[in-house]
């Protein structure tokens, strides 16, 4: 099975928090094949709106939500 990560992204309500404020208004970025390209996604798109404190993006590991009971 492929390594899959979700990146996206969204408005939070306290910065240290992953609370989005409006779940419905997520910004997806894609699912990537591996880590790496997660990583850089992610990377440009944190970059992107570093200026602002509220807006958080993350990477979801899917593979591991896939399959739980496998080993990390």
């Amino acid at each position: 099975m492929s390594k899959l990560h979700l990146v996206f992204g969204g408005r939070v309500t306290d910065p240290q928090t992953l609370d989005f404020a409006e779940p419905e208004a997520l910004h997806v970025v894609g699912i990537f094949p591996d880590y790496a390209s997660a990583e850089a996604a992610w990377r440009a798109n944190a970059q992107r709106t570093v200026d602002d404190a509220t807006m958080k993006y993350v990477v979801v590991h899917l593979h591991r939500m896939l399959e739980p009971e496998k080993p990390a």
